[in-house]
């Protein structure tokens, strides 16, 4: 699983149903991928910002119906209520052999829709994908067992433990340890240009764009 990305190393973007992004990063990723896939609602969105969609994939219910006759020939609709529609999307590009994506979108309005969206990042390292999720402010990468990081002095950084045990860190300002509680690994800072996480086991690590002010 790669850990450190560039804006040129994605195949496809997944433009999820949440907030639209507005931060010039996320929006050079979509702009520079060849592939964009829009969960249902996420395709009117990203039509409204005069971009089109490749594919739009979903169960079809919250997508407008202008949208819905415009682009019929672009959807692919999948009815499984297991999964939610980004699972579905990124699970659609896998089966194309698609293996670098990225996530926008999947953050902001409703709360549960943003924690579930970001969880499943650990599902789709699990499948062999390289998944990046974006966001306004920064992003996430799930990781598993010990990685180095790229980074930068003051950047933002949080660890989310998922099973990870023997946790130890190099390169932040503040150790981190065998936290089992989520808020135990936020607020913390990368010092130099990298930084390790030295574990046994799967977390997820958030990095900020910006160097705190």
């Amino acid at each position: 699983m790669k850990k450190n990305w560039t804006m040129n190393d994605f195949e496809a973007v997944v433009v999820g149903n949440g907030e639209f992004p507005a931060h010039p990063i996320p929006l050079a990723v979509l702009e520079r991928t060849p592939c964009v896939v829009c969960c249902d609602g996420g395709a009117d969105a990203l039509i409204a910002s005069g971009r089109l969609p490749d594919w739009i994939v979903g169960d079809g219910d919250s997508l407008s119906e202008a949208n819905r006759d415009r682009f019929q020939e672009r959807i692919r609709r999948i009815s499984d209520q297991e999964t939610n529609d980004q699972t579905k999307a990124v699970s659609f590009l896998a089966s194309q052999g698609i293996r670098r994506i990225a996530i926008v979108g999947a953050t902001g309005k409703r709360e549960d829709h943003t924690l579930g969206n970001i969880s499943l990042l650990m599902e789709y390292q699990q499948m062999g994908l390289e998944v990046v999720m974006l966001t306004d402010y920064g992003f996430f990468v799930p990781a598993v067992d010990t990685e180095v990081f790229d980074g930068f002095p003051r950047q933002q950084v949080s660890v989310f433990n998922v099973d990870a045990v023997q946790l130890k860190s190099e390169g932040l300002k503040y150790p981190i340890y065998d936290f089992r509680c989520w808020w135990q690994g936020t607020l913390n800072e990368v010092e130099g240009d990298t930084f390790q996480i030295t574990a046994k086991g799967r977390y997820l690590v958030y990095r900020t764009y910006e160097p705190k002010g």
